[in-house]
């Protein structure tokens, strides 16, 4: 049986993100043409490779088998882009980097922008996930490097502290709150929220939170960035919960105030992940050794 890269790539899309529809997207194919190779797949190997069900797609067990080897032969591919060095012309090298909202837009670009003008021909694959499913496709192999919230299991992957993630809650600052330095999380669950859009690590993360105690968030607005929720929350749209770093940002040019969430859950350490034994390219262990470098604050 014979599969192209662009199989093998279209493959580990599919079964990181659970379905066809999103792993099609991510490797920058139409459904049709995905399905297709899938199914190509599948004949070629004369066995199934995927489970097929309401809530998505799953690996069986020759998938798996596919997924190891399939991410060995890619790495390996990795591997010769950094070796190959000013001979690679033409070649570019991928790291698959994977992290939280809060790593992704607040401490990220700053540190990432130096690295990745140091290596102009190394492309980073970066995608917001919540930590949970980071542990777990870092651990399965189906990304390089990780960024991870201290609040779930790491067991069995290597740390390396990267930043502290303080959430607060933000309202305007005529707000009746707006008096009070700090507030607990459930005294806020009775008013109205302004969130970030479906999808995101952060808002499905603090909908958990809820949820641990059975209630539920009643949103008036979703939006796509911290900037959108401080601005709405300054105008009384609705409560917003951004990261503190955010908040500081906003505050210079928006009319709303910060208030201390005393929840344990709203202050994070993250860290960088990564498996102990990873064979990792000279190129994502150069990345690690930076993104490591930086002291959390």
């Amino acid at each position: 049986m014979r599969f192209d890269l662009i199989d093998l790539r279209l493959f580990l899309a599919v079964v990181e993100a659970g379905s066809i529809t999103h792993g099609a997207e991510a490797a920058n194919l139409s459904l049709a043409a995905a399905s297709e190779r899938l199914r190509g797949m599948e004949e070629k190997g004369g066995v199934a490779l995927l489970t097929r069900g309401r809530r998505g797609v799953s690996a069986t067990a020759a998938g798996e088998t596919l997924t190891h080897h399939a991410r060995l032969v890619l790495r390996q591919m990795e591997h010769m882009h950094g070796e190959l060095g000013e001979y690679a012309r033409g070649l570019r090298a991928s790291i698959r980097l994977l992290a939280n909202t809060a790593a992704i837009t607040e401490f990220l670009p700053d540190r990432l922008g130096p690295w990745l003008r140091a290596h102009p021909r190394t492309d980073i694959d970066l995608k917001e996930r919540q930590s949970a499913d980071i542990v777990k496709a870092v651990s399965g192999g189906l990304a390089d490097i990780g960024i991870v919230s201290d609040a779930i299991d790491t067991a069995g992957l290597h740390l390396i502290p990267f930043a502290i993630d303080r959430l607060v809650a933000v309202v305007a600052r005529h707000h009746p709150l707006a008096r009070e330095k700090q507030i607990g999380f459930t005294d806020l669950l009775e008013l109205p929220f302004v969130g970030l859009a479906e999808g995101s690590a952060l808002q499905e993360h603090i909908e958990g939170q809820a949820a641990r105690i059975g209630r539920r968030m009643n949103y008036r607005l979703r939006v796509r960035s911290f900037e959108s929720v401080c601005r709405l929350a300054a105008q009384e749209i609705g409560v917003g919960i951004v990261p503190q770093t955010a908040a500081r940002r906003c505050r210079r040019t928006t009319a709303m105030t910060a208030l201390k969430l005393t929840d344990r859950w709203a202050s994070r350490r993250l860290s960088v992940c990564l498996r102990p034994d990873e064979d990792l390219s000279p190129l994502a262990r150069g990345l690690v050794e930076h993104l490591g470098s930086f002291k959390p604050d």
